[in-house]
């Protein structure tokens, strides 16, 4: 950079930008920007709903002449929130900036669990998103935007469900020995054990690991099939689905809890998630066609 070249004169601010203004800086001044993700101002939009909207140095950035150089995304999400929200306002920006913008690394969730000291954070990200996707919303496949979590979401289900960083070590031990996917097996085992205190799932647990002296119907042998079958390709999909292994580890257990013996796990292209059975083991009594409660 020459030194006797003049300094661009940035002047910052703080503004709260609402609907109205969003839309209007979006109309006049957003010109050879790059295209709009749909996808990211929905994920941004969700956010400002949830009022998980955060201030810090990324905001808005114009160059002198009025121009939209970065924040386009902002400016959509608010006017598709149809809510105000606060942003760092940059005008006088130089446009070559404009190259080296947003080209960093986007932080993970798996990174932001490691820099809060957590352990084996890329399963434990995948294990609280699975929990509250099957919390939330267990007719929904686990691929694509609606299947998102954000980092403030992922954080409080961590905070309400401690629980499940020991989950994660007992499904990963399965993991190895059953090739379930560890996010299904960390789901599975959690759900189990927090929905139904009363089962002691030590039982469950050895059976599924061992395989040892398990008659021919017992969901555990039946699961551990299942797994295996998929592992090879021997099913109708081939490859490894966490939703799809925690529907049929659910589905075994509560076959399990009831006092059932199955044949084969099965389940349907749109099927929910199954439900945590409240029967058996406390002296309930099975439905008679077995119907996962």
């Amino acid at each position: 950079m020459n030194r006797d070249e003049p300094t661009a004169v940035i002047k910052v601010k703080m503004e709260l930008v609402t609907p109205e203004k969003a839309q209007k800086w979006l109309s006049e001044n957003n010109r050879g920007n790059r295209p709009l993700s749909a996808t990211h101002v929905s994920s941004l939009a969700r956010a400002l709903e949830r009022g998980e909207w955060r201030i810090h140095h990324q905001g808005i950035a114009f160059t002198a002449d009025g121009r939209l150089l970065d924040g386009q995304h902002r400016l959509a999400a608010i006017v598709q929130a149809r809510k105000p929200a606060e942003l760092l306002i940059a005008r006088g920006v130089d446009p070559a900036t404009f190259s080296v913008m947003d080209t960093g690394k986007r932080r993970t969730a798996r990174d932001l669990l490691h820099l809060e000291g957590e352990r084996r954070t890329q399963h434990l990200a995948a294990a609280l998103r699975g929990l509250h996707l099957y919390r939330t919303a267990p007719k929904i496949g686990w691929l694509g935007p609606s299947a998102t979590i954000s980092h403030d979401q992922l954080r409080k289900v961590l905070d309400d469900n401690p629980g499940i960083r020991e989950a994660l070590e007992a499904g990963m031990n399965l993991n190895r020995e059953v090739r379930i996917t560890v996010t299904a097996a960390a789901v599975g085992i959690y759900a189990t054990t927090t929905d139904r205190p009363d089962v002691a799932n030590d039982e469950w647990l050895d059976g599924l690991m061992t395989g040892a002296n398990l008659k021919r119907n017992d969901p555990r042998l039946i699961l551990r099939n299942t797994m295996a079958a998929l592992k090879q390709g021997k099913s109708s999909r081939k490859r490894d689905d966490s939703r799809e292994h925690l529907t049929y580890y659910l589905k075994a257990w509560n076959a399990w809890v009831e006092g059932r013996s199955i044949k084969i796990l099965r389940r349907n292209a749109n099927e929910a998630l199954p439900l945590v059975s409240l029967l058996g083991r406390t002296g309930g009594t099975a439905h008679e066609e077995g119907r996962l409660l």
